[in-house]
């Protein structure tokens, strides 16, 4: 599953660089790639959520649609804000790294930064048993975005 995954995502990522915010139904991709809706909701979950920097709204009923934006790079005190309230009290390693990527792609993090906060968090670092390591994960993360968003408020 993880091929037909990546490849609905390189194409809905295709369509949205080249038409900055989409407009889908599930449906249609599903038939063009041969495969149950679900498996459409899925990439959508999985590959588009606002950890990974995107904004993804449903319109159900008969007509409905999804639609898929992209946040701008202009909007990242928004995005730090609205990231940092959807964190909830635990965070996964694998939550956690798709959020270090974006601060990174956004160029809010360097890739050295990135590096060393995705071993801070690692579980081999973060000895605890579960839920209590992702909690830990989620502090460390919320008061890293915290640090970011005034950071940016410094500058302006």
């Amino acid at each position: 599953m993880s091929t037909l995954v990546t490849r609905i995502e390189y194409y809905l990522k295709k369509m949205l660089e080249e038409q900055g915010r989409l407009r889908i139904q599930r449906n249609e991709i599903a038939a063009r790639f041969d495969c149950a809706p679900s498996q459409v909701s899925y990439v959508l979950q999985t590959r588009f959520s606002l950890d990974r920097g995107y904004l993804v709204q449903s319109q159900r009923g008969g007509g409905g649609f999804v639609e898929i934006v992209e946040i701008p790079r202009e909007a990242r005190k928004e995005y730090l804000s609205r990231l940092h309230n959807s964190l909830g009290a635990g965070v996964t390693q694998q939550e956690a790294r798709d959020i270090l990527h974006r601060l990174k792609k956004d160029q809010l993090l360097t890739h050295r930064e990135c590096l060393l906060l995705q071993n801070i968090i690692h579980r081999n670092v973060l000895d605890l048993s579960l839920p209590r390591r992702d909690i830990l994960r989620g502090k460390i993360l919320k008061s890293v975005i915290e640090s970011l968003y005034w950071n940016l408020q410094e500058e302006g």
